[in-house]
């Protein structure tokens, strides 16, 4: 398949242990401050590497309100009210542990106007792995400059499974609101956490992914 076109221009992200700072100061739920920080130490250093909280601790539909950008909170959208029973998808291996680092993010530029579905065999063709939506809202806390408008992401390495075994076809993501119809126009320029199906294209969404996990 080649090798990746890496499309990201973004500053490092800053050590685990500042990561984990931040996480603190943002009085993210699911877990102590001090068991965060020890978390942070145990998994030790990690350059370029992302400290993502497992979702069992603190699910996205709670998260995604520290997702500040233009002094509003985030949020996700009326219609994604199962935003949390959205899981790993196939192929996709979180660790369990309650802390974890995601290494070799991409933001996915290079898969804008290509659908999901055609690109996530490619992403992981090149040995990568797609960022699941728990991964994808870390990032923007820790880097918020990665969500620029008309160039944001899905997050197709998270997959809702139906009661009856089928797959859902939408796929999560996470842009920047317009403040057009159910958002309001008080949510403007507001980050959101929203769906679109696994076969359209978006000339505004990339698909992101990762080199790998590791606990």
């Amino acid at each position: 398949m080649g090798s990746l076109l890496v499309t990201d221009t973004f500053a490092p992200l800053p050590p685990l242990a500042e990561q984990a700072d931040r996480l603190v100061a943002l009085g993210i739920p699911g877990m102590p401050a001090a068991a965060i920080l020890e978390e942070a130490a145990r998994v030790g250093p990690a350059d370029g590497g992302l400290l993502v909280v497992h979702p069992s601790l603190i699910p996205p539909s709670r998260l995604a309100a520290n997702l500040v950008r233009e002094g509003m909170p985030g949020f996700v959208v009326e219609d994604m009210t199962d935003v949390d029973e959205f899981a790993p998808a196939d192929g996709v291996v979180v660790p369990e542990s309650a802390v974890y680092v995601v290494r070799g993010l991409d933001r996915g530029d290079e898969f804008v106007d290509r659908t999901p579905d055609e690109s996530v065999p490619v992403i992981v063709g090149r040995g990568r792995t797609p960022l699941t939506l728990a991964e994808g809202i870390h990032w923007v806390l820790q880097q918020p400059e990665v969500l620029e408008r008309n160039r944001c992401f899905m997050t197709a390495g998270s997959r809702l499974v139906r009661q009856n075994g089928t797959r859902d076809a939408r796929v999560p993501a996470v842009w920047i609101s317009n403040g057009t119809g159910r958002d309001g126009r008080d949510r403007r320029d507001a980050a959101k956490v929203g769906w679109c199906w696994a076969g359209n294209r978006h000339t505004w969404l990339g698909i992101a992914s990762a080199a790998g996990r590791r606990d």
